[in-house]
């Protein structure tokens, strides 16, 4: 299983620390960008199953690509 956690700074060094210490866990930091990333295809992907539900209205792709 993978997880994504929100650390304060300063308590981020404790909590790898504590972590590494587990021989089942492995530990590593990602970048700001990289979690931004992540988030934002958490988001499109729940915006596609909402639009295939009929819960959101999805743009038709002459649009999207319009505005590229």
């Amino acid at each position: 299983m993978k997880l994504l956690v929100d650390i304060r700074d300063n308590k981020a060094a404790f909590l790898m620390e504590l972590l590494n210490n587990f021989s089942f866990v492995k530990a590593k930091p990602i970048t700001k960008e990289t979690a931004l990333l992540l988030e934002e295809i958490k988001e499109a992907v729940e915006n596609v199953t909402l639009a295939k539900q009929g819960k959101l209205k999805a743009k038709p792709l002459n649009e999207l690509l319009n505005e590229l």
